[in-house]
């Protein structure tokens, strides 16, 4: 949580404090009771019970642009959505990446739609900024001792279903390094909540580079050359990058059937080529059989504007009191 106490002027000088919500103390509910902008970007339920001065303004800037996945109000319970509505009530503005997604937030935070500005979010102007991309690709492989490899970015989602979060049951590494090896590296980062994942527990073959605990998934998505996902939101990002999308996802029918759902037709939608074993997925990077039209049009439903400037417009919208 980002909060802004005093005076936000472009020119002038403002006192800046930074928490995390799980962080709370008696300074930092003093630092909320006296700022003036308090800056969010996941839900912070305690806010469902605060009572700001008039002149403060809160603003949900999100962590994920887009919407895909299911969430929020959208897959809560009763007693969860009249939370979200209490939460909402006290929110003055959210920012998104796009009107035509207007109505998922809309659901998800149970939030009136004229506090719904689609001016994009800060995160993705990460990807405008002065990176080096080639010296960090390179300091990158020869961390793990390669050099001159392309690098495949696999990046599974979480199931509810323990058997499904073991990848290596379903991506054969062998293979997948004897056909590919030779112009790819496999770097695999795992979803956050898959605890059980480690060298011991789950059997594979072949050699890939754990960066699951690498510190910034941005930096791994601006280094690689093909993404590997399946039903993670990751998809949404990296879709603005211009590079190929494979989608991996072997257990279609009951991840459908059984977890949260997407506010889209999946298959009619997602950003790439869809397959559903090891072998189809190894033939469509290996004949680079990528479906670019596909994933313009996804991108042009999830973004209004693309240019780095989320960041300025928001806080130009916010100095001129929301004009």
């Amino acid at each position: 949580m980002t909060i802004l106490k005093k005076s936000f002027k472009r020119r002038g000088t403002f006192e800046f404090n930074l928490f995390y919500k799980n962080n709370l103390s008696f300074k930092n509910f003093k630092n909320l009771a006296t700022s003036k902008y308090i800056f969010l970007n996941d839900n912070f339920f305690p806010l469902a019970f605060m009572n700001f001065k008039d002149d403060s303004k809160v603003i949900q800037l999100w962590h994920a642009p887009g919407a895909s996945k299911k969430f929020g109000a959208s897959v809560s319970s009763s007693d969860e959505l009249e939370m979200l509505l209490k939460i909402s009530n006290n929110t003055d503005f959210l920012f998104t990446t796009s009107k035509n997604i207007e109505k998922f937030y809309q659901e998800a935070f149970q939030i009136d739609s004229s506090k719904i500005i689609p001016l994009g979010i800060p995160r993705v102007d990460y990807y405008f900024e002065n990176h080096d991309v080639e010296k960090l690709k390179k300091d990158f492989l020869e961390k793990h001792g390669f050099e001159d490899k392309k690098i495949i970015l696999y990046a599974p989602t979480f199931r509810n279903e323990e058997k499904y979060n073991n990848v290596f049951n379903y991506l054969n590494l062998r293979e997948f390094n004897k056909h590919l090896g030779e112009e790819y590296v496999l770097a695999l980062r795992l979803h956050p909540k898959i605890k059980d994942f480690s060298k011991e527990n789950i059997s594979y073959d072949g050699y890939y580079i754990d960066c699951s605990n690498y510190e910034s998934e941005q930096e791994l998505m601006l280094i690689s050359d093909i993404l590997i996902t399946d039903y993670s939101s990751i998809m949404i990002e990296f879709s603005i990058l211009n590079k190929p999308i494979v989608f991996f996802v072997y257990d279609y029918d009951d991840y459908i059937a059984n977890e949260r759902g997407f506010y889209f037709d999946f298959k009619k939608t997602v950003p790439g080529v869809i397959v559903d074993n090891s072998n189809q997925l190894v033939e469509i990077i290996k004949n680079k059989n990528f479906d670019k039209e596909k994933s313009d049009n996804f991108v042009a439903s999830q973004f209004d504007t693309i240019d780095g400037k989320s960041s300025e417009r928001i806080v130009d919208f916010i100095l001129n009191n929301g004009a």
